[in-house]
């Protein structure tokens, strides 16, 4: 069997890739996004995230009802919040660099950055929750299309 050796590259183009296969270093694709949030990978039951959230950010409260979520820290420090209401996010937890989320469906939740600098992660979602192809260059931008 012979094996194809990926190269490695300084940057990779950030955009939607799916639902072709791909290979990619993801903590590096993680650090070099510069968005709010770019879909990386579209899928029929899968969708492939990366965020920027700036110093004193968040992602803002949210539910997905009928998607499980994944989220890892590539970078920063943050705090997240979850309950079963929107008024009521009674569990928290810090996170840092590593650190792992897995969020089930009809969950509230909302991540703030608490460091200083951008928190970088990567988000996984089961099914996809934005359409193919997705760029929000910031937070007001995802507000907007989730309004519209």
């Amino acid at each position: 069997m012979k094996f194809k050796r990926q190269r490695s590259r300084q940057s990779l183009t950030l955009k939607d890739y799916g639902p072709k296969p791909l290979i990619i270093n993801i903590d590096r694709a993680t650090e070099q996004n510069q968005n709010f949030r770019t879909t990386l990978w579209t899928g029929n039951d899968m969708q492939l995230t990366l965020m920027s959230i700036p110093k004193n950010s968040d992602i803002g409260i949210e539910i997905h009802e009928d998607i499980d979520q994944f989220i890892k820290v590539e970078s920063g420090r943050a705090i997240i919040m979850m309950g079963k209401t929107k008024n009521s996010l009674n569990e928290s937890y810090e996170l840092q660099e590593g650190f792992a989320v897995m969020i089930p469906s009809g969950t509230w939740h909302n991540i703030s950055n608490t460091g200083n600098s951008p928190l970088k992660l990567y988000s996984l979602y089961a099914p996809a929750k934005h359409p193919l192809g997705t760029v929000h260059k910031t937070k007001e931008d995802a507000q907007k299309d989730e309004n519209d």
